[in-house]
């Protein structure tokens, strides 16, 4: 064995030096970029289309989600923007050519709109995610498509609904969340240039830009600060990034302008209490003050972003790694109060998830890493519906409950669109790297092409249902690099092996095994990390606790008694019923979990080789994110044996 191999807490890496440029995170496609970081960073993102996932859960996922949004029609997506814009022409308003969407995307819907955006964005992952054609072609269709509408306007304007939801959103009066839509709209198209290289996106994306810096330069500050007050999404992050490609500092004054100091500021003060602000008008916020830090080297921003990462995950997440009850931030004291039938925005999920992300390029974090991990797992993993790639709102975790699924035309709510993109990115978080450093986040099957350094890696695993994963080296010429295995806070004593020699490596879980040596082809490296039976008590009341195996979540299963038709999908013909949904949980469900200290064995019985088990009163146990189409049980009622 050549080199050394060694352990470090957090695979410590200089921090000097910056990078060339930059999309929306440190390190993907950075030839597009015209604004440089300005700050160091600990870990950069690997480019989506250099992984490609091996068979597993995540992979049928993908190909779900990849089947649902192929076959939504280009002129559906479109025939609100055509329509609006007077350009479309139909006999009996088009009924005989184009299937009408419906739900958050109807005609009379002021949010109509934002699912193009989500595509945009998704068809472009899709694209990098598998280099298939037809993700491409969709794509280029529907910027196409845009750019044709965006003509009709003699300023940029670009969106499905008529701009004087703008001009509302401006005086103050009621509106739906304009501002909100046309962040997916910028989004979309700015994913389009950077995943799928379309630069007719770049041109219509400016323009929107333009309109944009038009329509609000010459307002006073009494009006922005009224008009901010209305969800705007994360429209500042887009006009960062819009601002990275573009260079023009009206792109950056048009971010600053969205700067919402009600929210903001008192982070900068370390104030924790979140009260009960809406969680997923929040998050976006702070995720534009993290491409702030990045784009300007503001520590304040940075300092703050790190403060509402701790501050969330310490305080206002569930087991799953989701947070929110009603989409709503509550008082953390009653915790226990809040195991409802709508915790789990699945928005807010998302959102964190792209949070975690830049916070680990910044610092290289084992504590963001098993965050990231367990969040993609019990919630964005479990949130698509297997037998039919539908996907839920939110993850309910009053005991009975169970999945709402949303339906093909008649839904599309904001979970809808950010799960087409989630679905489609599994890829981007497994691997990061950073100069000969290579940091091993996630034991999904994958393929890397670590192109800096002339290396494949392919990683062959069965977990979680298996506490191995195999890492395979492929190298045309002999390489010096730092493969950074993550040591997780969940797992016992690890044991490593390379070439089938034993890795001496001490019990330090949250931390990095950096294995440090000459690569070859064929070297082969193989981790088992054991995993073993946990309890996560609610705050405020050590009686209920989620159990968990390793970082998985596992659910009780309770089956389909009471569930009433058309469950466990939602019902187009009531009016947001994911949010008042009956589940008509019937009574003496078993949710009592019996414990005797640790001693597992006695508590619970395995059935089958996967992670799959059973009470002493034979309720099956299994992860929750197998767990579809019937009742279960998350946080149980604890009883200890006499």
């Amino acid at each position: 064995m050549k080199g050394k191999i060694w352990i470090t807490m957090a695979c410590l890496i200089g921090l000097d030096g910056t990078l060339l440029a930059q999309s929306a995170y440190p390190g993907q496609s950075q030839e597009k970029f015209q604004v440089s970081l300005a700050v160091p960073v600990a870990a950069e993102c690997v480019n989506l289309q250099d992984v490609r996932l091996l068979p597993s859960r995540f992979r049928e996922n993908l190909e779900r989600d990849s089947a649902w949004m192929v076959s939504i029609g280009v002129d559906q997506l479109l025939h609100s923007f055509r329509t609006t814009a007077g350009v479309f022409a139909g006999r009996e308003g088009g009924y005989m050519t184009v299937k009408k969407l419906g739900g958050w995307e109807s005609l009379d819907c002021e949010l109509r709109g934002h699912i193009t955006g989500h595509l945009l964005s998704a068809y472009s992952l899709m694209y990098a995610a598998t280099g298939s054609e037809i993700f491409k072609l969709k794509g280029d269709s529907l910027v196409t498509g845009l750019m044709e509408v965006q003509r009709t306007y003699a300023n940029g304007y670009l969106s499905a609904f008529p701009e004087e939801l703008i001009n509302r959103n401006i005086r103050g009066e009621s509106v739906w969340a304009p501002w909100y839509t046309l962040h997916k709209l910028f989004s979309g198209l700015i994913d389009q240039y950077i995943y799928a290289d379309n630069s007719q996106a770049l041109e219509v994306v400016k323009r929107m830009g333009d309109w944009a810096y038009a329509k609000l330069k010459p307002l006073d500050e009494a009006t922005r600060q009224r008009m901010i007050r209305n969800e705007f999404g994360g429209i500042n992050e887009s006009f960062y990034n819009l601002y990275a490609l573009t260079g023009d500092e009206r792109d950056r004054w048009l971010a600053g302008f969205f700067y919402h100091n009600e929210v903001i500021d008192p982070l900068k003060e370390g104030w924790d209490d979140l009260g009960t602000k809406h969680t997923n008008t929040f998050i976006p916020k702070v995720l534009a003050e993290a491409r702030n830090y990045e784009l300007s080297g503001a520590q304040d921003s940075r300092a703050l972003s790190e403060f509402f990462w701790h501050t969330m995950v310490a305080h206002h997440t569930f087991a799953p790694g989701c947070s929110s009850d009603k989409e709503h931030y509550f008082d953390t004291k009653q915790f226990s109060r809040h195991l409802s039938g709508y915790t789990g925005e699945t928005c807010c999920t998302y959102n964190m998830l792209k949070l975690s992300k830049h916070l680990f390029c910044w610092t290289a974090s084992p504590e963001v890493a098993d965050y990231y991990e367990r969040a993609l797992y019990n919630h964005i993993l479990g949130q698509q519906d297997p037998k039919t790639g539908m996907v839920a709102y939110f993850l309910p975790l009053l005991s009975g409950a169970h999945k709402v699924y949303s339906t093909p035309n008649n839904s599309f709510w904001c979970c809808v669109g950010s799960g087409f993109e989630s679905h489609a990115k599994y890829a981007e978080s497994i691997y990061f790297h950073h100069r000969e450093k290579l940091f091993v986040n996630l034991f999904i099957p994958s393929v890397l092409n670590w192109r800096e350094k002339g290396i494949t890696l392919r990683q062959e695993t069965g977990f979680p249902e298996e506490e191995t994963t195999r890492l395979y080296v492929g190298a045309e010429q002999p390489v010096r690099a730092e493969i950074c295995l993550r040591y997780p806070s969940w797992s016992g004593k690890v044991r490593v092996t390379v070439n089938g020699k034993k890795v001496k490596v001490p019990h330090r879980p949250s931390s990095y095994i950096v294995l440090d040596r000459e690569w070859r082809q064929g070297d082969r490296i193989e981790v088992t990390y054991p995993m073993s039976f946990s309890l996560e008590t609610t705050p405020d009341d050590a009686g209920r606790a989620a159990l968990c195996y390793g970082p998985v979540v596992m659910a009780g299963e309770l089956g389909t008694e009471g569930m009433q038709n058309p469950a466990p999908y939602s019902d187009p013909s009531k009016y947001n019923d994911y949010y008042t949904y009956d589940y008509h949980i019937p009574e003496g469900l078993p949710v009592d979990l019996e414990v005797e200290g640790t001693h597992w064995e006695k508590n619970l019985r395995r059935t089958g080789k996967g992670l799959t088990f059973e009470t002493k009163e034979g309720v099956k146990i299994a992860p929750l994110y197998d767990v579809h189409r019937q009742r279960y049980v998350v946080y149980w009622n604890l009883k200890k044996k006499k």
